[in-house]
This record gives C-alpha cells, structure tokens and sequence, in this order.
C-alpha cells in the first residue's frame, strides 16, 4: 500500500510538471531599447506606447488591418458637430479585479490632457468630458474634430483608485526626470498584465485572467529582454535565447533567413527618419561662425543637396528604405506622391548654397543621434557626416541611448539632430500638431508660420473633406518649401522569430500579442 500511495504521489507530480511544461507558453521577445515608462500618457514613443498596448486600452482600437474598431466602446455617435457620446463595455475590470466605469474614462483623458502628459496635443481639441452614467460618457470638442476617433485610439484608460492610492493623478513629468510609482507599474483592464519591471533590463507580462475579450492567442507570459547590441540581440535569437525580435537588424536579415528554425518579415513601417535644425537660436551651441547659419533657407538647402539618400539606401539600409521627401508616408491622409519627391542630390550645388548664403568655407556643428531607436540609427548619421564633410561643414556626431537623447532634445540642447516620425492617426494634422505649429512640443527646431498655423486649426476643425484637404496641401506646399527640417526616409521594419511563433507584422510596428501563437 505504501508503494500504491507513492507512485501515486509521483504520479500526480508528473502530471502537474508535465501540464506547467506543456501548456505554458512563453514568448521572449527583445528590440534595441526598453520602454522610457509605464505610465501610459507620459511618454509619446514608440516602444513605450508598444508595451503600454499590450497591457491598457483605448475607447476605440486600430486592428490588424489598422481600421478603427471598438475597445472599451461597444459604440459612439455624435449628437452635434461638438458632442460625441460613448456607450461602455459593461464586462470590463482592471487586471486587479475592480470593476472599470465612466469616471475611469474621464479620469483618464483628463489626466491625458495635465501639462505633464506627452499626449495632450493628441486630445488639444476635447473641452469637456463627463459621466452621464456609469457606461455613457459625453465627449466635448471646442470645434468639430473630424479626427477624434483616430486620436482616441492612443489614449490608454487608467483606474481613477488604483491612481489615487498610488499618488498617480498626474502623468510623470518624464521629460524632469521625475519618478513615480506609475512609471513602474502599470495596471490596465487589457490582455496582459505586467508582474515584473526591471527597466532596461527585463519586464514579465503575464496573462490577464480578468480580461473582458475573446482570448484568441495561447500565450502565458511575455519576457521583454532590450539588447542594445544588434550583434548580441541577433546572437540570442539564433542561440533559442530569445524567440522574436521587432527590430531585426537588415545586416544580418539573409543569415536569420537561412536558418531552418528562424524566419524574416519586413514590411513598409508609418515613420519618416529625418534631421532637424534648430533655426531661432542666435548662434549654434557646437558652431564656430559666432551666428546661426541654419537661419538661411541656403544652408538649409546645401545641407539637403549634399546627402546621397541612395547611397545610405544601399549601403547603410541594405535597401530596406524608401527615400523620403515630406515628414510623412503613403497611406496618411494628405500623403501625395509628388509632394513625396526629393531635391536632387547635386553636391557642386550644395557647395554653391553654402558660398551664396556666406559660408564658402562651411562650418562646424554637431549633430546628435540616438543609437538604440531607429533602424541603424547611428549608422545613417555617421554616413551623413561623411556627407557634409564633402561640402565644408565638419560634423562631429554625438551618439547616445534614446532616453538621453529625447530628454536632453526637449531641453532644447541641439543644434543639428535626428529624429524619427510616426503617424499613429494616419491624418497629416498629427504631423503638423506635433513638428510644425508654432510653439509645439516637438517643434524644435522652431518653425513658425502664420499660414500653417491657420491651416492646423482647418484641420482639427473642418468637416467639409474638400476644404480640409484643400489646407493640408496647402501647408505640405509652404512647409516643403521651407526646408524647416531635412526629410531622409520612410523606414522599413523587420521582425525576426523562431518558425513556431506567429506575431502579426504591422506597419506601425506595434505587435499584439492578443493576436499571436507559439506553436
């Protein structure tokens, strides 16, 4: 008998162990760099916003397809041009068991629109929001906004208790260095809910069992693991240390391709690589000429002339780029291909700018670069100061970890730099709001011009299609003109994974595991 009872024991141990090992599906999955919190309304980035996805959700939700559908709202209509009305989910919770309602919702997208928030320009327009019930809510707009549905797409809803008891009412002041419990916690009502935050390092997501939707993936845990090295991050995909990557460096794509057990996806992504200079300052912070020489439409333009984008398509890409000519991509509304066209790349030209606008001799400047954001980030700026150094303007290339790189951007420390722009609303306004009205948060390189500012506000308020496509162009046309800033490519983006893992590529380079298998 004792021997019975013993097998028994094991038995039901092997059972156990065996489920747990069967049944667990774990995907480890690294890029570049981590996420800059977990406050969901503080930082308006790409990464942040891909692992604030997999854990809050929206009023409304862009699918696979990039359509907009319902999230938290089962449905929406606009009672006039300035009210809209948003009917619940009556089925959701929190991650920790509390029962999401109305007041989370305004909470929420007040707490968006708090000066703290990086995502108040996507919401500038909402001039009240209020509880009706406990699953209606009533959406106010200082004009009509033909674009709300898009913007509310990226405003995560956060619970109103769970953010008071941890002194959470306002987004983290990022951009001040501020730390708080909400940048290293997150508890949202979506699929995943996060049980371990080591920044820059590893961050656990583990299946939310709470949650209000159609379980259609088979995954029990995520592990984020950032590799900054594109050598070392390629290396553990391959070793069967790490099942996907996002950010699959091009140079390695054919020899992950020829692997039996790996496979590549690579698809057009919605973000524009491009350089700013910032034309207000009364000289340069790294020049030598004692004035500001990007304050001149002509070095603007030499600047522009001077850089082979075919060459960095090929060489630096390995031809995994599109060469771009505005700050934005097919498929966004106000995208048109002739507008897409670029200067032709003419380096006697360039020289001649330069000699016109009186710098025969060029001039010094330094251009920083993040290292771990974009795709081949730092590569693309090495190749342009070779570039330049071809026409006289001797660049000396600053390279660092995004997180320093945007702060210290915002802090209005660069003279010449690098930037990377999505367009999440996939509407030319996002564009415009956020790089080109005057005074914007990302508008630093300090454009300013009274027509577009005048064409922004047709954009966020005008219904008739005719006359808001009518102003976009127009502010595409005075903008393209004025070569405030220097368009280099729409990138390309590539995911490498094991052949058994099924994530969904999409071109805003946004995974949901919701969607995803391990088979």
């Amino acid at each position: 008998m004792n021997l019975r009872f013993i097998s028994r024991i094991l038995l039901a141990v092997f059972l156990i162990f065996a489920s747990n090992t069967s049944f667990a599906k774990v995907i480890k999955w690294s890029m570049q760099g981590d996420s800059l919190t977990l406050d969901p309304h503080a930082q308006n980035e790409g990464p942040t916003t891909q692992v604030s996805r997999q854990v809050y959700e929206a009023l409304v939700t862009r699918g696979l397809d990039m359509s907009i559908g319902p999230q938290l709202a089962t449905k929406w209509k606009a009672v006039d041009p300035n009210t809209w009305y948003f009917f619940l989910r009556n089925d959701v919770k929190f991650s920790n068991g509390q029962t999401m309602t109305s007041e989370d919702v305004v909470f929420s997208i007040l707490r968006a629109k708090q000066p703290t928030s990086d995502f108040k320009e996507y919401i500038s327009t909402i001039s009240g929001v209020k509880a009706i019930d406990d699953y209606t809510i009533q959406i106010k707009t200082s004009k009509p906004n033909p674009i709300l549905l898009n913007q509310l797409s990226n405003i995560f809803i956060m619970s109103k208790q769970w953010s008071n008891e941890n002194f959470a009412v306002a987004p983290q002041n990022w951009d001040a260095g501020q730390e708080t419990f909400s940048a290293v916690n997150a508890m949202g009502t979506g699929p995943f809910k996060i049980t371990l935050r080591e920044p820059n390092t590893k961050t656990v997501f583990k299946k939310n069992k709470k949650w209000w939707g159609n379980v259609e993936h088979n995954i029990t845990e995520i592990h984020l693991l950032p590799i900054k090295n594109a050598a070392t991050r390629v290396a553990a995909l391959l070793s069967g240390e790490i099942d996907i990557v996002t950010d699959a460096p091009v140079q390695d794509l054919a020899r992950i391709s020829s692997s039996a057990g790996h496979k590549v996806e690579s698809t057009p992504q919605m973000r524009t690589i491009f350089l700013g200079m910032d034309q207000a300052a009364d000289q340069l912070r790294s020049g030598n000429t004692g004035d500001n020489p990007f304050k001149k439409k002509e070095v603007r333009q030499a600047l522009y002339q001077a850089i082979d984008i075919e060459a960095i398509k090929k060489k630096v890409m390995r031809g995994l780029s599109e060469p771009a000519g505005i700050i934005t991509f097919p498929g966004v509304t106000g995208y048109t291909k002739e507008l897409d066209k670029r200067l032709p790349y003419d380096v006697e030209a360039a020289k001649k700018l330069l000699a016109d606008a009186g710098y025969p001799n060029g001039f010094n400047v330094e251009l920083r670069c993040p290292n771990d954001r974009y795709v081949n980030d730092e590569a693309i700026c090495t190749a342009v100061v070779g570039m330049l150094g071809k026409i006289g303007v001797n660049v000396n290339l600053f390279a660092q970890t995004k997180s320093k790189h945007f702060k210290e951007l915002k802090d209005n420390q660069g003279d010449f730099y690098m930037l990377g722009w999505g367009v999440p609303t996939l509407d030319s306004h996002y564009v415009f709001h956020y790089l080109y009205e005057s005074g914007a948060s990302w508008n630093k390189v300090n454009f300013s011009n009274a027509d577009v500012d005048a064409a922004i506000r047709v954009m966020e308020g005008e219904v008739d299609l005719e006359k808001r496509n009518a102003a976009i162009a127009n502010a595409w046309k005075i903008v393209k003109d004025d070569i405030a800033y220097l368009p280099l490519h729409h990138q390309v983006i590539s995911w490498a994974s094991k052949t058994n893992v099924d994530v969904p590529i999409r071109p805003n380079n946004e995974p949901l595991f919701r969607f995803s298998r391990v088979n």
